[in-house]
């Protein structure tokens, strides 16, 4: 297991967090947005010299999931934060509503199929955190997944939240680093976006009714995102709560993050022996020849 960098929107493993204290806003001393964006650039830099140097080293691979009430900007943090990173090193999978063929299966398998490699970083837009968060909001929903009829609704939750810390553990202990957001937007600032969206025809496409309807149910959901913190933050797959009505902080938390993370992995590139090295500067040796018999090789006009 890997040191969990500090931070302050990391979430306690003693079961204490309580949303009603979560910030949706930066603090007072925060920096200004445009030294954020002047951080973030930096960061994405940094990121992407962590990136090639984690494909390198083959050991670990990193799992960045990140969840949010609607308009938190999950899709523009995604695209900010990881725009600098090799697009063949980095895989985004989007999980929205589950199919007829997922449902089939056990909750957590349509995202085992979506795990990062070794040596990338793998993305989740949502996760099977959905299936404590929306579905908890939502229980008639369990009529068609769970082969349990009644449902005893505290033990079904307790279940999932025991298989939930055993996988990121299992995953843990195989080489995959955990890092989770949540972006905490505030009802405020969430209604504010929304109206956006209905104000600017470019961005009609980014509404739907079922926001309003998702919207009325924000106490539900808060309840069940502290609930879901609690029982899962853990040193192996730490939750951090991000403040998300200031998108330029936002970004750049979770930037410094996942570079502390990297940083903290002891990465480097492979080495070689000795014998290996002998080979190499042979090859080299025979590659410098043949460029000089190449540039002596032409024949001169005359």
């Amino acid at each position: 297991m890997i040191p969990v960098p500090s931070h302050p929107c990391l979430v306690p493993f003693d079961g204490s967090f309580a949303v009603k204290e979560a910030r949706t806003r930066p603090p007072a001393e925060a920096p200004s947005k445009k030294i954020c964006a002047s951080r973030l650039h930096r960061l994405v830099n940094e990121l992407d010299g962590w990136q090639r140097m984690l494909y390198a080293d083959e050991r670990y691979a990193l799992l960045l999931i990140f969840q949010a009430m609607d308009a938190a900007g999950k899709d523009s943090t995604i695209r900010a934060v990881m725009s600098g990173v090799d697009p063949s090193g980095c895989q985004v999978f989007s999980f929205k509503t589950p199919t007829a063929s997922e449902r089939a299966h056990d909750f957590l398998w349509r995202t085992s199929l979506r795990l990062p490699e070794r040596g990338k970083i793998g993305i989740f837009n949502r996760s099977y955190y959905e299936e404590v968060l929306i579905v908890r909001v939502h229980p008639e929903w369990l009529e068609r997944d769970v082969p349990r009829n009644p449902v005893d609704l505290k033990r079904l939750w307790a279940e999932r939240y025991e298989s939930i810390r055993d996988h990121e553990k299992h995953l843990a202990r195989n080489g995959t680093i955990i890092l989770k957001f949540w972006l905490n937007v505030s009802k405020a600032e969430q209604k504010k976006r929304l109206l956006s969206r209905l104000e600017q025809p470019e961005k009609y496409w980014k509404f739907s009714e079922e926001d309003l309807k998702e919207r009325k149910l924000w106490n539900r959901y808060m309840k069940a995102y502290e609930e879901c913190l609690n029982a899962t933050s853990r040193p192996w797959a730490p939750w951090y709560v991000v403040p998300a009505d200031n998108k330029p902080y936002m970004r750049t938390c979770i930037a410094e993050i996942i570079v502390k993370t990297l940083k903290g992995l002891g990465l480097a590139y492979p080495r070689i022996g000795s014998e290996q090295q002998q080979r190499y500067t042979h090859a080299k040796k025979v590659l410098q020849g043949s460029g000089r018999d190449l540039r002596g090789s032409g024949k001169k006009n005359g």
